[in-house]
């Protein structure tokens, strides 16, 4: 069976465009990370922080904003003073675990694309 017969679709160029956008964006650097580190449930940020080795504070405040305008993520203010806020997934965040899990089955099975090439 063909992928395109196994996901009952069209192979338009609008679902092809729309594929494309999303591995780039879960695919930016630190972004799948984010994802998975909060499909445990919501975090405050200095967690996420200290989960991802190597991330910057930046780079994580600027995922962080990318995921919650597109609904991935949604934060959450505990206390407003002093400000402590929280992030978690939302409904649609949430509908990735079966991606990121997908992705890490495949990574276990087959080892990383790095390790692939050598």
């Amino acid at each position: 069976m063909q992928m395109n017969e196994k996901l009952n679709h069209t192979n338009d160029q609008r679902n092809c465009n729309r594929f494309h956008e999303m591995i780039e964006f879960i695919g930016k650097r630190w972004t799948g990370v984010i994802i998975y580190r909060l499909l445990d449930g919501p975090k405050r940020y200095h967690e996420l922080s200290t989960e991802i080795d190597g991330i910057s504070d930046r780079l994580l405040i600027e995922r962080l904003r990318e995921l919650e305008s597109h609904g991935i993520v949604s934060k959450n203010v505990l206390d407003p003073t002093p400000r402590k806020v929280e992030y978690e997934l939302t409904k649609v965040g949430k509908e990735l675990e079966d991606v990121i899990v997908s992705i890490l089955k495949w990574i276990k099975a087959n080892g990383c694309p790095t390790d692939l090439q050598k």
